[in-house]
């Protein structure tokens, strides 16, 4: 989790994919609009899914708490993964996300806000249903290997055939372990982008076959290409807010 204050106007930000369900806790006086690239804004509190495209936020005098969920914890809470683009955060949790929006508006500080947060998701999660272990062991392990594991290899390190890996992972992630690997490996790609290493440079270390390979995943992630992702607002915040494990206000 990670508290956002900005008192000015945020126009026009693009939303970059993230390996994590990302939702948006709007505390601000005046909304947050995330408009979805198909003619619809959602106004308030957002849950952003997997890999969305075309996401642009919008706003003045921001303020919100962003917490980001691994897709499994996300799934736990009944919160599913695959939004595809956006969705209001009432619409997925109903009356107790907007209670949980009241108390954090009357919190007396960010930590208090982190609390209320985790104490929310940690309940949610104690009341959902059982998990699969080896689906949770194959997103742990891509994302050690930065998106590299083959989905051969999980498969045999779980005990699953290859079939089953794929559809139980997919059930319980929103995403292929294939088009997660794609993902975690996107991830560190821009932001070693934003660190100011050069595509070429990044293609190798991150595992792309060559520059044009990191060109279209980029392209195709996020609509543009990588000397433009590379100084996205977006990824401007990400090494303080999220450096550490834990929480963060900024």
């Amino acid at each position: 989790m990670a508290g956002f204050r900005a008192q000015r106007s945020i126009g026009d930000l693009q939303v970059v994919p993230y390996p994590a369900v990302t939702l948006f806790l709007d505390l601000g006086d005046a909304p947050v609009h995330v408009d979805d690239g198909d003619g619809r804004t959602l106004s308030g509190s957002v849950a952003i899914g997997l890999a969305p495209k075309s996401l642009r936020g919008h706003g003045s005098d921001v303020e919100c708490l962003q917490v980001r969920l691994s897709p499994l914890l996300a799934h736990a809470i009944g919160m599913p993964s695959e939004f595809g683009s956006a969705a209001a955060v009432t619409d997925v949790w109903g009356r107790p996300a907007a209670r949980l929006e009241s108390r954090l508006r009357h919190a007396s500080s960010w930590e208090q806000r982190f609390a209320l947060v985790a104490e929310a998701v940690a309940s949610l999660a104690s009341g959902s249903g059982a998990r699969d272990p080896e689906v949770a062991q194959a997103w742990r392990r891509l994302v050690v290997s930065h998106g590299s594991a083959r989905v051969e290899a999980l498969a045999a390190e779980v005990g699953w055939s290859r079939k089953r890996l794929w559809s139980r992972f997919r059930a319980q992630t929103g995403l292929t372990p294939k088009g997660a690997g794609r993902l975690i490996r996107f991830d560190r790609a821009v932001h070693r982008l934003a660190r100011g290493s050069a595509p070429g440079t990044v293609a190798a270390e991150v595992g792309y076959a060559d520059q044009s390979h990191l060109s279209r995943e980029v392209a195709d992630f996020t609509g543009s290409t990588p000397s433009a992702i590379a100084t996205a607002p977006w990824l401007d915040v990400d090494d303080v807010a999220w450096r550490n494990p834990g929480y963060t206000a900024v």
